[in-house]
């Protein structure tokens, strides 16, 4: 599923293939990942238009054109592909959108959980964005601190939860977690103000590190690098690591580096 270090990718993709250019057409091949526009308003919205500097916030991905924004939300199969007009057409290529020089954008996608919105002013935006909490990677610490200590239920919860943190995806939560030592299940509200700092200092590195890899990257010496193992073991300690489901999602973490203080 792509987080926050994917959609930052998908940002740079788009500023790289599209800023500046017009986009001479846009070609729906599947209404089904269109959401509140449909094809015939897409097209009228957005042809003739030039894409400006993306922007992102957490997962969403905003293209900007001057006047209406073009809103992204890869769910946990999208991605974003630039091409030639000329190459071919892939199965799950659902928006195709022909860029002057000869360049073409496509929002590809096989499950179709997400898609694209047409927001025609900042109002439209602001609405759309409305549940999200800060970005993850934009946030202070001091935001940070502030936004968990108020929650109630466990840290991996929080830190995977939208409207707390935006961009923070299963695989990340985890990750951070076991460095910064950390139980999942822990309460957010009860953290130490040290334990706090510590682990925003351990989301900061982590994002940055994945943000320049693309991904969060499974690396030997990560916990996500032995995560899907046969028999996985902590890459810190070697102790065999455990399994669990909180709020429906799989987690892994290590119980001798994270110990139920």
């Amino acid at each position: 599923m792509p987080e926050l270090p994917d959609v930052e990718g998908f940002r740079q993709v788009l500023e790289s293939c599209a800023k500046g250019r017009v986009i001479r057409g846009v070609e729906v091949r599947d209404a089904g990942v269109l959401h509140g526009v449909d094809a015939r308003h897409l097209r009228d919205a957005l042809e003739g238009r030039r894409f400006g500097t993306p922007e992102r916030h957490g997962k969403w991905l905003l293209a900007r054109t001057g006047g209406p924004t073009l809103v992204l939300h890869f769910g946990m199969t999208g991605r974003l592909v630039c091409g030639r007009v000329d190459d071919p057409v892939e199965a799950h290529d659902r928006v195709l959108f022909t860029l002057g020089g000869g360049r073409q954008l496509r929002f590809r996608d096989q499950r179709k959980l997400q898609g694209l919105w047409l927001a025609h002013d900042e109002a439209d935006v602001e609405r759309l964005l409305a549940r999200q909490g800060p970005d993850a990677l934009a946030v202070d610490r001091r935001e940070f601190e502030a936004v968990l200590s108020s929650r109630r239920g466990a840290l991996k919860t929080a830190l995977t939860d939208q409207s707390v943190l935006a961009g923070l995806g299963n695989l990340l939560a985890d990750e951070i977690l076991w460095r910064a030592r950390l139980r999942p299940d822990r309460p957010a509200r009860d953290l130490a103000r040290t334990d706090r700092r510590r682990l925003y200092g351990e989301m900061r590195r982590t994002l940055r590190s994945s943000v320049s890899a693309g991904c969060v990257p499974p690396r030997d010496s990560w916990l996500t690098g032995h995560r899907d193992d046969r028999d996985p073991r902590c890459p810190r300690c070697g102790t065999a690591l455990r399994r669990s489901r909180m709020a429906g999602r799989g987690t892994v973490w290590c119980p001798r580096c994270q110990p139920d203080d």
